[in-house]
C-alpha cells in the first residue's frame, strides 16, 4: 500500500448539486466547479474548472429522468478520466432504471445491466449507491460497488417516534424482505399487503396479510413513485382498524399525480430521503432526511482505504434531522 493517500476532489452533476454541496460540507471540502455549457438544439458539454490530475474524484449525480442526467454524469466521468484522474467513483444517490433488473416479458432490455456497463465503459473505476430496487444489481458490475443502506438514517427515525403499537409493513410481496430486515432490528412484527396489479403503476386489488387491529403502522419501500400503492395501502390498514399508518421510503421519484395522492391519503407522514429533489412547495406531509453525511463518511472510509460495512451499524445516539 501507498504511504500517501490521493488528494480527493469532489464534483456534482448538475441534477444533485443541492444534495451534493452538503455532501461536500460533511466532508469538510468545498465543491470542485464545473461548467455546464449548452448549445440551442439541446447538446450539452460539462467541463471540469480546476486540474484533476492525479487526484481521487468522487461525482455526485443520481440518475433520474430525464435520461440527460446520466448523460452528463458519463460526459464528466470521461472528462475526469481524460484530465488523468488517478480514479473516479461514480457516486449514484439514485441508481435510475434498477427497475429493469430482468426479462420479465420478452424482448425487453435489462436496463440497469446496460447502465453498469455504460458506466464502466466511460471509465468508473467504482460505484456508490444507496438502497438499489434490487441488491444483486451489485453483480452487474465488474468493478466494486459501495451499497449504502437507509436502514441507518430510518431506524433512528422510528424509534425516536415513539410509537407504543409498533408494526411494520410491506407494501408488496417485493418489499417483503427489506422489512423483515426493519422489524428484525425495532424488534415487532410485520404485516404484508399483497396487490395484484393489471399493469404498470395500476393496482387491480389488495388485501393484508396479518393483523393491524390498534396498530400504529410504518410502511417502508425503496421507491415510492406515483404513491397508489402507498395510499392504498394506508387506506387499507385504517379500513382494517390500524390506528395510525405512516409510511418511510428512500427514493422519492413521486412522478403523475403523486403529490396530490398523498396530501388526500390516509398517511400521517411520508418520510423520504433526498437523493432526489423534492418539488418546490410540497405538502406538509412529506417530510426529508438527508443522507449527506452518510455519503460523507463512505466517500471518507473509500478515499482512506477504511472499511464500508462499518457504515451500517446503527447507532442510538444518532439523531436524524428533518430538513
Amino acid at each position: 500500500m501507498p504511504s500517501f493517500i490521493n488528494k480527493v476532489k469532489l464534483f456534482s452533476g448538475s441534477a444533485s448539486n443541492y444534495l451534493a454541496d452538503k455532501i461536500a460540507v460533511s466532508y469538510g471540502q468545498k465543491l470542485g466547479s464545473v461548467t455546464l455549457s449548452k448549445f440551442s438544439d439541446g447538446e450539452f458539454q460539462p467541463s471540469l474548472d480546476e486540474s484533476v490530475r492525479g487526484c481521487d474524484i468522487f461525482i455526485v449525480q443520481s440518475t433520474f429522468p430525464p435520461s440527460d442526467n446520466l448523460m452528463e454524469l458519463l460526459m464528466l466521468i470521461d472528462a475526469a478520466k481524460r484530465a488523468s484522474a488517478h480514479k473516479v467513483v461514480a457516486v449514484i444517490p439514485y441508481f435510475g432504471l434498477a427497475r429493469q433488473d430482468r426479462k420479465d416479458k420478452p424482448r425487453v432490455p435489462i436496463s440497469s445491466k446496460m447502465v453498469a456497463n455504460i458506466l464502466t465503459a466511460a471509465g468508473a473505476d467504482r460505484v456508490m449507491t444507496m438502497d438499489l430496487h434490487a441488491p444483486q444489481i451489485q453483480g452487474f458490475f465488474d468493478i466494486p460497488v459501495d451499497h449504502l443502506d437507509s436502514t441507518v438514517i430510518f431506524i433512528p427515525y422510528i424509534k425516536n417516534l415513539g410509537l407504543d403499537n409498533l408494526i411494520l409493513a410491506a407494501p408488496d410481496i417485493g418489499a417483503s424482505k427489506r422489512v423483515r430486515e426493519f422489524a428484525k432490528i425495532l424488534g415487532v412484527e410485520m404485516v404484508i399487503c399483497d396487490k395484484a396489479r393489471k399493469r404498470a403503476n395500476e393496482i387491480a386489488s389488495m388485501t393484508i396479510i396479518g393483523d393491524v387491529e390498534g396498530q400504529d403502522v410504518v410502511l417502508i419501500d425503496d421507491i415510492c413513485d406515483t404513491a397508489n400503492t402507498l395510499c392504498k395501502a394506508a387506506a387499507l390498514l385504517k379500513e382494517k382498524g390500524a390506528r395510525s399508518v405512516r409510511a418511510v421510503c428512500t427514493h422519492p421519484v413521486l412522478s403523475g399525480k403523486a403529490y396530490e395522492n398523498i396530501a388526500n391519503s390516509e398517511m400521517e407522514e411520508l418520510v423520504v430521503c433526498d437523493t432526489i429533489p423534492l418539488k418546490p412547495g410540497h405538502h406538509d406531509k412529506i417530510k426529508t432526511l438527508s443522507v449527506d453525511r452518510l455519503f460523507a463518511n463512505a466517500i471518507r472510509n473509500v478515499s482512506e482505504f477504511g472499511s464500508i460495512s462499518s457504515l451500517f451499524s446503527i447507532s442510538d445516539s444518532y439523531q436524524p434531522e428533518l430538513i
